[in-house]
């Protein structure tokens, strides 16, 4: 059995494999594609979208 070595006493590279290891895939999922849209922000589609809700 390998010697246990804590995670902070590790070297850099090991660190990094060991992340890489234990780091998932998204899948299907695009994490862009979940941001929020800020509100505050001007956006010409969503001007365009209420009015055509008001009408």
């Amino acid at each position: 059995m390998p010697k246990f070595i804590p995670y902070k006493k590790l070297s850099k590279r090991k660190r990094r494999e060991l992340d890489n290891e234990q780091r998932g895939s998204w899948g299907a999922v695009n994490p862009v594609t979940r941001a929020i849209k800020s509100k505050k922000v001007y956006d010409r589609k969503r001007e365009k979208e209420i009015e055509r809700m008001e009408e």
